[in-house]
């Protein structure tokens, strides 16, 4: 049996006091690409009880990604976006789940991201995060924006780290591990990195902007 909205947030607002949950719940936070990044960040923060979570990848759902992405077997062929809107509805039903099947480039990054205060940058390929990274630093100066690089291997998971590289840019990860070099990702450091993310998002939310 499904736990009332009711119920749910009384829960939430125990574990994180009410005054700090009811900023959660009224924060709406875009997540550009849904991959090992983006699915791990997602699923935390709705973990978290925020009020809106917007979902953006233009990808399907490949056997490739089970080693390290939040999907199932079963939701192989489906698109991204819609398979991790039903996967964090099981998580928290009350969140406001949205999603779009799109590929962001810097002609609708302006549109589609308007309406959101905080941008997470997920993508796994360095010219997208680049063009998201400058797309959104350049149209969208008051935005936070969360992004990541180096992931990647087995190196030592303290080596990822959450740097402030502007007033309202954070980047978390190595600054050097290559997805083309080496055993590439690897579930484990992906989602070490991914709880960075989420964790920096959280924290400027509660008004703690600082790395």
């Amino acid at each position: 049996m499904i736990p009332s909205k009711e119920e749910m947030y009384a829960a939430l607002e125990e574990r994180h006091g009410k005054e700090l949950q009811k900023l959660f719940s009224e924060t709406a936070v875009v997540i550009c690409g849904l991959g090992g990044l983006g699915s791990n960040v997602a699923i935390s923060l709705a973990r978290a009880g925020l009020g809106r979570i917007h979902l953006i990848d233009f990808d399907r759902v490949d056997i490739s990604n089970l080693n390290r992405q939040q999907y199932f077997p079963e939701q192989l062929g489906q698109y991204k976006a819609d398979a991790l809107k039903d996967t964090l509805l099981k998580i928290a039903p009350y969140c406001d789940i949205t999603s779009q099947a799109v590929k962001l480039d810097e002609e609708n990054i302006p549109v589609l991201l308007a309406d959101f205060l905080i941008v997470c940058e997920c993508f796994d390929n360095a010219e997208q995060k680049a063009m998201l990274v400058n797309s959104v630093l350049e149209n969208f100066p008051d935005k936070k924006l969360v992004a990541a690089s180096g992931m990647a291997g087995l190196g030592s998971a303290n080596s990822i780290v959450t740097k402030r590289i502007a007033r309202n840019f954070w980047l978390c990860g190595d600054g050097k591990s290559d997805v083309n070099e080496g055993l590439g990702l690897i579930s484990a450091r992906v989602a070490v990195c991914a709880a960075h993310q989420a964790t920096m998002v959280l924290r400027i939310i509660s008004g703690k902007d600082e790395a």
